[in-house]
């Protein structure tokens, strides 16, 4: 080894299987005073003042480097981090890395923006081409998918970083009802409830020194999932509607909405080796094979990234371990 720190991180769906390696920039001091574990983002390192008189949120940056101690107030467009009304007001986000800033973003998965994941399913990469990849079907990637057709989407993803695995997925629901909770979230194989009051957040406690917070971003079916030093995600049930089932004939049965997941995700510090359907495309020298111009650029390679199951890590180019001793790494 080179002498630098490494952590592996693999997220598995249950259609298509992405396995990323990541590494880790910052320090190896422990917490203390005004510094967070190793893990932690320094974009999210900051203490929450008290409100202006107009309401607008106020932190205090403590993040290492040029942003260290400067006060950064949310903008009166986006006054709060997490807007109650999260379908009609954008949220405030907190940079106080190099950056040092505050903006107003969509408290959402973004499908055409960078390392977003939907529909049937679609992929856009790392280098902004857009992706089909839909696997081997009757195969393990399509765990819940419909198998009768070549439609397939997301029904659930597996996180699977150091010793811990963070599983999203949607319930099987006959009938859709947006005021419903249809996302199911386990932690090392517990189902956890996701607080809808307060700062609607759940965080582990026991995940050594790496930071780990799930927060919602509407009242039911959206979240953001921040694994510190490795990767965030925004992530949103829904489901298929009649219209959009007669526009592309899917066919679907009348006792199932084919409730699924739609996906971004914001990779931290990522290595010229990244691997994956879609950690590839992050590659400094990836060219994208996929025919553009086309209504369906197709992406192949499943035998590369089939694995046995959602919570394997075996796979041919899947490079995660399962371990923190990276000494023997």
């Amino acid at each position: 080894m080179d002498g630098r720190r490494y952590s592996f991180l693999l997220v598995a769906l249950a259609l298509v299987f992405i396995s990323m390696g990541a590494s880790l920039a910052q320090g190896q001091g422990k917490a203390g005073n005004n510094k967070k574990a190793p893990y932690d983002a320094a974009s999210t390192h900051y203490e929450v003042l008290k409100p202006s008189k107009k309401g607008q949120e106020k932190f205090l940056c403590l993040a290492r480097g040029a942003c260290n101690g400067k006060h950064l107030t949310c903008p009166s467009q986006c006054p709060e981090r997490k807007p109650k009304k999260n379908k009609k007001n954008k949220g405030c986000f907190v940079d106080c890395s190099s950056k040092c800033e505050v903006t107003c973003k969509w408290r959402k998965p973004n499908c055409n923006g960078y390392g977003s994941l939907c529909y049937d399913p679609r992929f856009v990469g790392g280098d902004g081409v857009m992706f089909y990849f839909h696997g081997a079907k009757g195969g393990n990637f399509a765990i819940e998918g419909l198998g009768s057709r070549d439609y397939t989407w997301v029904q659930a993803l597996a996180v699977m970083f150091d010793r811990h695995t963070l599983v999203l997925a949607a319930k099987r629901v006959s009938q859709w009802d947006d005021s419903f909770e249809a996302l199911i979230v386990r932690w090392d194989g517990e189902e956890v409830n996701v607080p809808t009051d307060g700062d609607a957040e759940w965080r582990a406690t026991d995940s050594d020194e790496r930071e780990v917070v799930i927060e919602r971003t509407d009242e039911t079916n959206g979240v953001k999932v921040t694994v510190a030093g490795l990767v965030e995600l925004n992530v949103k049930v829904r489901a298929i509607g009649e219209e959009e089932n007669k526009v592309h004939n899917y066919q679907l049965p009348a006792n199932d909405a084919f409730a699924h997941l739609e996906t971004q995700f914001k990779f931290t510090n990522l290595t010229d080796l990244v691997e994956g359907v879609l950690g590839k495309t992050y590659q400094p020298d990836y060219i994208s094979p996929v025919k553009r111009g086309v209504p369906m650029p197709m992406m192949g390679g499943e035998d590369n990234y089939q694995t046995p199951s959602l919570y394997s890590p075996v796979c041919k180019a899947c490079k995660f371990k399962g371990q923190v001793d990276f000494a023997s790494i």
